[in-house]
């Protein structure tokens, strides 16, 4: 009877902490659709709980501002969101593949140099990268933001860790018995088995990219390529005459509805991902 009451209030508290855990994760959320409902006026004599009736006005008031390029703003984070994710997991499953099904000498070495790739922070190479770039005559496009998503250590790694928990050596050898050769292994064999893992890595990196501010702060000036991040800090920056808060919670709620999308589309994906790329056998 005990053991009963024991499961019974365990169940109930678990319950409840999941439910105030949800709330807080929601509520900003909410908050954040409230005060894109709301004036500048308004939002500036407080908090509201209530949304107010500026929804659509907010809206128009972006879409039709002339300096402010909204439509071209999401569709320039959407190129570079989207190619980097599909590069990003594609070429790392390749590299993870050959580490993981081919011996050779540097095989620890190459590796090793990878992992320490890791753990440089982006900010030590900016000026030379910025240079190398400028150099190149690549300096205010979308492709610096794009073709760097090619080495990515931390995708590569969670790749190379699934690929040992999922893939057997001996399908790969069986394959190549049978005559395929090793990009027709690599394109109809394994990428279907690494199909959880390739999804979690192309949502994360999707989200990093659209997130991502520092890099194009870097590189991009025209107003015509700059991605969601900085045409909201543009908004933020505006003087003070034309400063309208409205407007920038307008941008950033319908810069985070592609993030919810995705997330909600393929976010068995996740799951599935993450229990087997933890699992070894």
């Amino acid at each position: 009877m005990k053991s009963k009451m024991g499961n019974t209030f365990r169940t109930v508290f678990a319950h409840v902490v999941l439910i105030f855990l949800s709330f807080l994760c929601l509520f900003f959320f909410y908050i954040l659709f409230v005060n894109a409902t709301r004036s500048h006026a308004d939002l500036q004599k407080g908090f509201s709980a209530l949304p107010g009736s500026y929804l659509l006005q907010n809206l128009k008031n972006v879409a039709n501002d002339g300096t402010f390029p909204m439509i071209r703003g999401i569709l320039n984070s959407l190129i570079v969101s989207g190619c980097s994710a599909a590069i990003c997991t594609y070429f790392s499953a390749l590299t993870a593949y050959g580490l993981y099904a081919y011996d050779f000498k540097v095989k620890k070495v190459a590796f090793t140099f990878i992992m320490a790739i890791l753990v440089m922070p982006t900010q030590v190479t900016a000026m030379g990268f910025l240079r190398l770039i400028t150099n190149m005559g690549m300096y205010d496009s979308l492709l610096p933001l794009i073709i760097p998503s090619i080495a990515s250590p931390a995708v590569f790694y969670f790749m190379y860790s699934y690929l040992q928990s999922s893939l057997p050596l001996s399908l790969i050898e069986a394959a190549r018995i049978d005559g395929s050769g090793e990009f027709h292994t690599f394109n109809r064999i394994v990428i279907p088995i690494m199909k959880p893992a390739i999804a979690v890595q192309a949502i994360f990196t999707f989200v990093g990219c659209w997130n991502n501010y520092f890099v194009p702060a870097l590189v991009i000036q025209s107003k015509d390529k700059m991605t969601v991040p900085i045409l909201i800090a543009t908004l933020r920056g505006a003087d003070f005459m034309s400063f309208d808060m409205g407007k920038i919670y307008m941008m950033i709620m319908v810069a985070i509805v592609p993030i919810i999308l995705v997330y909600l589309l393929l976010s068995k994906f996740i799951i599935a991902g993450v229990t087997l790329g933890g699992v070894k056998e």
